[in-house]
């Protein structure tokens, strides 16, 4: 169940992340309003996580994939396509939650 929160948690913060252009500069209260909102849920769902998961394996993958969901996100609504460095760097973090599934003896499976 920790992983499912820890999914809805990261779910929660992209979709927070990316009202941030919306908000422009937190002038717009609709957008402003829901990015606020989305994170207390993103944050909420994390301390759900925390039950069984350790802290830096939560915060570790929950802001790992953030990132690349969130440029993802970029790529589609706001044109923002990421260049080979920026694809590249995403890639690694992707590995780096792989390695630290599969080798890491902290993680409960």
């Amino acid at each position: 169940m920790s992983y499912f929160y820890l999914a809805l948690a990261i779910a929660a913060e992209v979709a927070g992340t990316s009202l941030l252009k919306a908000t422009e500069e937190f002038s717009r209260l609709v957008p402003t309003t829901f990015l606020v909102v989305f994170y207390l849920i993103s944050f909420w769902l994390m301390t759900l996580a925390l039950r069984d998961l350790p802290l830096g394996v939560v915060y570790a993958v929950w802001s790992g994939l953030g990132i690349v969901l969130v440029a993802c996100v970029g790529a589609f609504v706001y044109k923002e396509i990421p260049d080979l460095g920026s694809l590249i760097g995403m890639a690694l973090i992707i590995s780096g939650v792989i390695v630290m599934h599969l080798f890491s003896n902290s993680i409960k499976h």
